[in-house]
């Protein structure tokens, strides 16, 4: 694919590791041989700050904004983001400075959410932080503090939320190259991906990925916050904005985009009792940490369709995408909520 051509730069930790789920796959075993083979893909461990998904995507948006000459990221997520923790990294890394928006948007005051976790490690990382209401016009807050940075002799770069445009899709062209790599390396036949989705870059990179290399290997995205049509929808076309880059638009469907928003619960960041036992039941049978907003919600409805037949005999992937960082912000609501 050529996707040396984009000027990524270097310093994830690849490829990720690739291994099985022996403890969950036995906890969902079903009377009669029923459940799925479980493996995962830890995303988890891409080594900045912690690691995560946005590592690969930050990979070419880096690229981009050195090869613009820029020296300072601008980016914003939610107070709690993985994304903006691993853009300030970057951009320490490289040496840039970087603004930060928070927006408010589950309207929780509550100190260890505000305080902790992602929100302390943007402080250490040196990353100046506003923060804005839920609700607010992010990409208009993106475009007011690029231009703050400009007029003030600064050369900005904005990066979406999540690092979702077809740039940052490419590092899950790249995943997707990779584990498809080790599948066959290990004479491993995978059946189906399943892996959160929200601001669509890392499902839409993967379904890109899949499609222009040929391969015919699902992914079902579990919705974190957008109902099922809208999330779909958006997946659908940075996919196709992504496999555009690569000369292979329409090598992309509708129908290779599948996603199932009934596990988001009251919305996005809000966390119910099913999303602290799927947390519980993934590290104590396999010593996995997943994050409580988007790994949590996709175990889940992983767990919670497994045990409703839809993977039996399959063998499933699930793709880490990290944040275990953000566990701290929700201590006081997982407080008393975890059975010993």
């Amino acid at each position: 694919m050529h996707l040396s051509r984009f000027n990524p730069v270097r310093f994830a930790h690849l490829p990720t590791p690739f291994e099985p789920l022996p403890g969950l796959t036995e906890r969902l075993a079903r009377p009669g041989g029923g459940g799925p083979a479980l493996w995962i893909k830890r995303d988890d461990c891409t080594g900045l700050a912690g690691g995560g998904n946005k590592t690969r995507k930050l990979e070419y948006l880096l690229g981009d904004a050195l090869a613009n000459d820029a020296d300072t990221l601008v980016t914003q997520g939610a107070v709690q983001s993985n994304h903006v923790r691993q853009t300030a990294a970057a951009a320490a890394k490289f040496g840039m400075k970087c603004e930060i928006i928070l927006e408010e948007r589950t309207g929780s005051q509550a100190v260890d959410y505000t305080r902790s976790g992602n929100v302390l490690l943007d402080q250490l990382l040196g990353a100046r932080i506003r923060t804005v209401p839920g609700g607010t016009d992010m990409n208009a807050e993106l475009a007011k503090v690029a231009a703050e940075v400009d007029d003030a002799g600064g050369r900005p770069y904005v990066i979406p939320g999540g690092g979702s445009n077809a740039i940052g899709a490419l590092g899950y062209v790249e995943c997707a190259l990779e584990l498809v790599a080790q599948a066959n390396e290990m004479g491993l036949e995978i059946d189906r991906i399943v892996t959160a989705t929200g601001s669509a870059g890392t499902h839409a990179g993967l379904v890109a990925g899949l499609a222009v290399m040929g391969a015919d290997i699902p992914v079902l995205g579990v919705g974190v916050r957008a109902p099922k049509d809208a999330q779909e929808a958006n997946v659908y076309r940075l996919a196709r904005e992504t496999a555009a880059l690569l000369g292979h638009e329409n090598r992309v469907t509708r129908e290779m985009v599948v996603a199932d928003c009934d596990y988001v619960g009251a919305g996005y960041g809000l966390i119910d009792q099913g999303v602290i036992d799927a947390l519980a039941m993934i590290a104590r049978t396999d010593g996995i940490l997943l994050d409580p907003v988007y790994t949590g919600k996709a175990m889940k409805g992983l767990i919670a369709m497994s045990n409703a037949g839809a993977f039996d005999g399959e063998t499933v992937v699930f793709l880490h995408t990290g944040g275990a960082q953000g566990l701290f912000g929700y201590q006081s609501e997982m407080e008393g909520k975890l059975d010993a």
